[in-house]
């Protein structure tokens, strides 16, 4: 899985050349404890065919699922399962430390776990 950070902006649309049918994923976002944490259902996918960038407070996920069997189109009765390039960019929705985040991908889980900002132990001064 490739994982890359950047406090930059992220770049415009327009350069990122994406294909122009692309699916797109269902994510959860929640906070356990003092982690932001990301996942999306990611069945059929290799960790090697995941990318996972974090510009500043946009979490950008890019990947492909492969199907590895040729299925001739008159031979579908019913298709709902995506195969291809797949993405979902989001705006995180509390302040994290993007260079802090982990990734991982087990049972076809995407699990992303970020560190929340301000979660820190407060000192008390007298």
């Amino acid at each position: 899985m490739r994982f890359s950070f950047s406090q930059a902006l992220a770049e415009p649309a327009e350069n990122w050349n994406l294909p122009e049918a692309e699916g797109q994923l269902a994510l959860d976002v929640f906070r356990r404890g003092s982690h932001l944490i990301v996942r999306s259902t990611m069945a059929g996918v290799q960790p090697d065919d995941v990318d996972v960038a974090v510009n500043g407070d946009l979490l950008t996920i890019r990947g492909t699922r492969t199907q590895h069997e040729e299925i001739n189109q008159d031979d579908w009765f019913h298709q709902e399962c995506y195969w291809g390039t797949f993405s979902r960019s989001v705006v995180l929705p509390v302040d994290v430390y993007a260079e802090q985040a982990e990734a991982s991908l087990r049972d076809g889980i995407l699990e992303i776990r970020i560190p929340l900002r301000g979660m820190e132990k407060q000192i008390r001064v007298t």
